[in-house]
């Protein structure tokens, strides 16, 4: 069984969307990465949660990810 993973991105509308890998559209889109946060556990307790960086920093770009 495929392990369960949960990814929390930025859009272009300053929102954010809860994704599972490979799939075309989000499984939720609320205002806050807080809120992302708590309705990826509300889908899946169980899943990895990985939040894509919003901020640029000199270790990581926008194309890291990290845990909540």
């Amino acid at each position: 069984m495929a392990k369960a993973e949960l990814y929390i991105e930025r859009r272009e509308q300053g929102d954010y969307a809860v994704r599972r890998p490979g799939s075309e559209r989000a499984s939720a889109i609320v205002p806050t990465q807080a809120e992302a946060i708590v309705r990826a556990r509300e889908i899946n307790p169980d899943a990895a949660v990985h939040v894509e960086r919003v901020r640029d920093t000199n270790v990581g770009g926008r194309d890291k990810w990290r845990k909540p």
